[in-house]
């Protein structure tokens, strides 16, 4: 081998080093969970590498419970949440040696959507339990299965009620649930589960016959977001970004990240950022309610 060929090897290899020990060198944090804050998080993840390339942030869906689960098992950095984690889950990570600390990095209006179709403008939430409980548990009323049972016909409608909710592991489902099924409330047998709040929306936008609820960023033109009031009589609410932060939408909820203890080092840098006033624009830009108020461009 002449000197020169020697001394492009060695300039190689060194090169190849140097790329390896900058490689290894990169913070990765592993951020899981909640479909409804997907979308969001992917933003964060993507700008927030602009601005400190070495830090990258791998995020996943699956669902809350799937965050959740992570967080408890010690497999993830952040766990994404639509609702908050139950005191035995809490109970279980800390028995796992973890310690889940909870942020609120938004708000959300879940939305309940129809049809383009559908002729109405608003629902009570007592109309709601009918359509999703499983008789009527709060009520003390059966559930219905026909729109012309609540007074209504929808054009391109055979009047059943195609029921649309999410699987039992995503956090809207379980926050939908509480907030009005109640405590003790179950849903009806029957309904449509989906995957990912996306899937609903698309689900509901081709199906006349159909509703469902979603976060307020899955709202497009193509879908009608119900004004929706505590029970028949009452003023109803829209679901906007002002009504999920001030809390008059009947349906409003925080949004959560929790971390495995108070987080540290490129974890606490990541999430500060979350709370500025440019990770909170981007919560805005994605539909969801900041957790303070933020001037945008």
């Amino acid at each position: 081998m002449t000197s020169k060929s020697m001394l492009l090897s060695v300039s190689l290899a060194v090169a190849a080093a140097l790329a390896s020990a900058s490689v290894s060198a990169r913070t990765e944090i592993q951020n899981k969970g909640s479909d409804t804050l997907v979308n969001v998080a992917q933003s964060w993840a993507e700008q927030y590498g602009k601005i400190n390339p070495d830090v990258a942030v791998a995020v996943s869906g699956g669902g809350s419970g799937t965050g959740i689960a992570a967080m408890i098992n010690g497999t993830v950095d952040i766990a994404n949440s639509s609702r908050k984690m139950k005191d035995k889950e809490i109970a279980e990570a800390k028995a796992k040696g973890h310690d889940p600390i909870e942020h609120i990095v938004g708000y959300d209006a879940l939305a309940i959507f129809v049809n383009k179709s559908f002729p109405a403008d608003s629902m009570a939430i007592t109309d709601l339990a009918k359509i999703y409980g499983r008789g009527g548990v709060i009520y003390g009323r059966g559930g219905v299965s026909k729109w012309s049972e609540l007074g209504i016909t929808i054009p391109g409608c055979k009047d059943e009620i195609v029921v649309v909710s999410r699987q039992n592991n995503s956090g809207t489902y379980a926050y939908f649930q509480e907030a009005v099924l109640g405590e003790k409330g179950k849903f009806r047998q029957g309904t449509l589960d989906m995957h990912g709040s996306k899937d609903v929306a698309d689900l509901v936008e081709k199906t006349p016959c159909a509703i469902g609820y979603s976060g307020l960023a899955y709202a497009t033109d193509h879908l009608k977001a119900l004004c929706i009031s505590p029970e028949k009589g009452k003023p109803c609410v829209k679901p906007t970004e002002d009504t999920a932060f001030d809390g008059t939408y009947p349906i409003a909820r925080p949004l959560f990240m929790y971390t495995d203890g108070v987080p540290k080092d490129d974890t606490k840098k990541y999430m500060d950022w979350i709370k500025s006033d440019v990770g909170q624009c981007i919560v805005a830009k994605e539909g969801y309610a900041p957790i303070k108020k933020v001037s945008c461009k």
